[in-house]
């Protein structure tokens, strides 16, 4: 079985592109962030012709989540049971569903902006209810994972150069004891091995050739319990989808099991 966690950075313009790499890669669920579109605006009916179901939580503007499986979807919770409002409401950052023999969550964790920004206290509240929420299945007997962005670097080593983030968001001590809190519910990283380069990065600004000089970040994670851990073959960020016109500044994270 194969999964994938994507930030595609809007699919509607991304959507080719996303079409073509699905028939290549030969994914079973794909867990999708930024949708940036409405419920209505999502290409499910192009998803379905390649043999997709689509679960989506969108409302357009900048965020968004999916589950898309052609190996089955079943019990979908759209949304972060008891997490924070922003701006008055709960945005949609995360749905989860079973999908053949696993239970999978797709995140979509807020920025955090800057450290004084109160979308920084938000983050990590959301993070919180993140950790309470999944608590409950990453300590069953089922294959569970939490994928997506997670807009936090778990170590100095997924950051190109952790002096350039000393005192920015993504990097802190509270983020990073945010994503121990995962582990403590028994959850595992699963920590994907580069194509290229020595470090496994999943993000590079569009902004001065980040990506050409490989001045990245890793922040597409896959958390799971035991029962998904264990059957892990292999995990790798597919790097190369990265390249060329019209690509997302993130790249898929693929995770290969035996199920």
């Amino acid at each position: 079985m194969r999964i994938a966690t994507y930030n595609v950075n809007s699919i509607t313009a991304r959507l080719p592109r996303l079409l073509a790499w699905l028939e290549s890669s030969g994914t079973d669920v794909l867990c999708v962030q930024e949708t940036k579109c409405t419920a209505e605006q999502f290409p499910a009916e192009a998803l379905r012709e390649l043999g997709y179901e689509s679960a989506v939580n969108a409302t357009g503007r900048w965020n968004g989540v999916a589950l898309l499986s052609r190996v089955g979807l079943a019990d979908v919770v759209t949304g972060l049971p008891g997490g924070p409002e922003y701006d008055g409401a709960q945005e949609p950052r995360a749905i989860s569903a079973t999908c053949g023999p696993v239970r999978l969550w797709s995140v979509y964790v807020p920025n955090g902006r800057e450290v004084e920004h109160p979308h920084y206290a938000y983050k990590l509240a959301w993070l919180e209810a993140l950790r309470k929420a999944v608590a409950a299945d990453a300590a069953g007997a089922t294959p569970f994972a939490v994928l997506g962005d997670f807009n936090v670097a778990p170590t100095d080593e997924d950051v190109w150069d952790p002096a350039l983030f000393e005192g920015a968001t993504h990097v802190t001590p509270a983020e990073r004891a945010a994503l121990s809190a995962l582990e403590g519910e028994g959850l595992g990283e699963v920590v994907p091995r580069p194509l290229k380069y020595d470090r496994a990065y999943t993000f590079w600004d569009y902004r001065e050739l980040r990506f050409p000089k490989n001045k990245g970040m890793r922040i597409d994670l896959t958390f799971g319990n035991p029962a998904f851990t264990a059957a892990v073959k292999d995990s790798y960020v597919d790097r190369e989808e990265r390249k060329g016109k019209g690509a997302s500044d993130h790249a898929p994270v693929v995770v290969d099991l035996d199920l």
